[in-house]
């Protein structure tokens, strides 16, 4: 897969997408990176640990999170955009689930757009990235918590859902090749949902798609092991080389550094197995 001026295709690894959250309410980082000089320092410390794609958020979409409107997401989004663009030669992704925002942010030079909504909150989103051309990621989120607890039955229901969304996609003529998909952790989804997923991620590969991971310090973690948002980077980490072993190709992270380091190390490994 192209995103930007790179190839995303070597097999047995995966690559990092460094989060950079210009929202004041993040659950991990809202506020931290409202200025053209926190956003350009924080993009080139990413870039120097290891970040292979930035994406830029300008809606928080964690539980309980304020609707953000059209006009305020772009007035956060277009200048990070543009700003990163201009100073740095890394592929960019925009979050965002509204067509017109994608839209801008594709004008502005946005290498791919991360819809967590997976074109199912704005009717628009899927003609724009068709018209695009551009890789996208969606999302798993049936804007619904599902009652199902028996692993294997949620597994297949989660399967159906995400060839369903892929199916979607192309119908609207987003080219197969483009689509990357997520599984959604966190999404509308229980404790015990989120850890079916988790503990069975090499079964996501069965969709024949690009898989992105997006678990960096979420609740999921802190619920496990009973710790606060700013103590689960280990696990985070832990959960990373279980995606890269699982055979995910895309993990969105916060710490770059740490993800990076346990990811190449992994990696080295690989050259010694017999």
């Amino acid at each position: 897969m192209q995103i930007g001026k790179r190839d995303f295709k070597e097999t047995g690894k995966a690559y990092l997408m460094g989060i950079l959250n210009v929202t004041p309410d993040s659950f991990s980082d809202g506020g931290r990176y409202d200025s053209k000089e926190r956003i350009l320092s924080r993009v080139s410390e990413m870039i120097r640990e290891g970040a292979d794609i930035i994406d830029i958020g300008g809606e928080s979409t964690r539980p309980g999170a304020l609707f953000v409107p059209f006009s305020e997401e772009l007035e956060r989004v277009l200048p990070a955009v543009s700003l990163i663009k201009s100073e740095f030669d890394v592929p960019v992704s925009v979050d965002t689930r509204k067509a017109e925002v994608a839209k801008k942010a594709i004008e502005e030079g946005a290498d791919l757009i991360n819809d967590v909504s997976g074109l199912r909150f704005d009717p628009g989103m899927g003609r724009v990235l068709a018209k695009a051309s551009l890789p996208c990621c969606l999302m798993h989120d049936r804007g619904e918590q599902s009652e199902e607890t028996e692993p294997e039955r949620y597994l297949s229901e989660v399967l159906e859902e995400m060839a369903e969304i892929a199916s979607d996609a192309v119908k609207v003529g987003i080219k197969r090749d483009n689509i990357i998909l997520d599984p959604g952790i966190g999404f509308h989804k229980t404790y015990d949902q989120n850890m079916i997923l988790l503990a069975n991620l090499s079964r996501l590969k069965e969709l024949s798609f690009p898989i992105l991971l997006g678990v960096s310090r979420k609740s999921v973690i802190g619920k496990a092991l009973e710790l606060p948002v700013e103590e689960r980077e280990e696990a985070t980490i832990a959960l990373s080389l279980s995606g890269l072993n699982s055979g995910v190709n895309f993990l969105r992270v916060h710490n770059v550094k740490g993800n990076r380091r346990a990811l190449s190390m992994m990696e080295a490994l690989s050259d010694y197995r017999v």
